[in-house]
């Protein structure tokens, strides 16, 4: 059973992440966040694939998962999360060398910190994740407080629970183990591809949201509105 439900919780994570990272880019053209669920969704489909060929930890597939978990957890699911959602909150739209350079600064981090993995100086790179994971998470409670402002309660309240989800399992990713978990840590990994793919999914709805009530005070062009209409 649980084993059947990792693999639900991972493909949950790989459909949010590659349909709602599709919709950011074709509906808002929000590059930064699409590609990032993009990202998030490949790694899924990388660990699905491990894991039902035997879960090698020789394999070159493990080394690929790690590559992408540091991405994520160090630049991804943190400065490139709060720039992408700083679209809807402060108009904030970069330019694409920046969209290159913050993505190639995610690809240096992934190659430095994966190396980290299953040596004796892994608290120091797993401390480092949780103090990025604790900043991003002061600029959404900011961006639920923001939702709230404007009476979307419904993706205000879903991205406050999601985030305090997102914070406790960065928590217990390297430092709070579940009591009576495998080895393999199959429970951590139920939750934690679940959250995930929540992230996916409650972000945009929230992004939507803001999006939605900055074309209608003006603070968006009109135009911008025009692909989502017909969504």
């Amino acid at each position: 059973m649980k084993n059947l439900l990792f693999m639900l919780a991972d493909l949950w994570m790989i459909f949010a992440g590659f349909f709602y990272g599709w919709k950011l880019i074709r509906q808002y053209h929000n590059y930064l966040l699409g590609l990032e669920w993009f990202i998030v969704a490949t790694s899924g489909s990388n660990f699905l694939v491990w894991s039902l060929l035997g879960g090698d930890k020789h394999s070159f597939m493990y080394f690929i998962a790690y590559f992408f978990d540091a991405f994520s957890r160090s630049v991804g699911v943190s400065l490139i999360l709060v720039m992408g959602l700083m679209r809807v909150t402060h108009r904030y739209k970069p330019t694409p060398a920046v969209d290159i350079g913050v993505f190639v600064l995610g690809i240096v981090a992934g190659l430095y910190l994966q190396q980290f993995h299953g040596h004796g100086f892994h608290v120091v790179p797993a401390t480092f994740y949780v103090v990025v994971n604790a900043i991003s998470t002061v600029f959404l409670a900011y961006f639920s407080w923001r939702l709230w402002k404007i009476r979307a309660r419904g993706p205000a309240i879903g991205a406050a629970l999601t985030t305090a989800a997102a914070t406790a399992i960065a928590l217990t990713y390297d430092f709070f183990p579940i009591p009576g978990d495998d080895e393999s840590r199959t429970i951590f990994y139920i939750l934690a591809l679940t959250t995930w793919g929540l992230q996916a999914f409650v972000y945009y709805i929230a992004y939507r949201a803001l999006h939605r009530h900055n074309v209608a005070t003006g603070a968006e062009p009109a135009s911008d509105e025009r692909s989502v209409a017909r969504t």
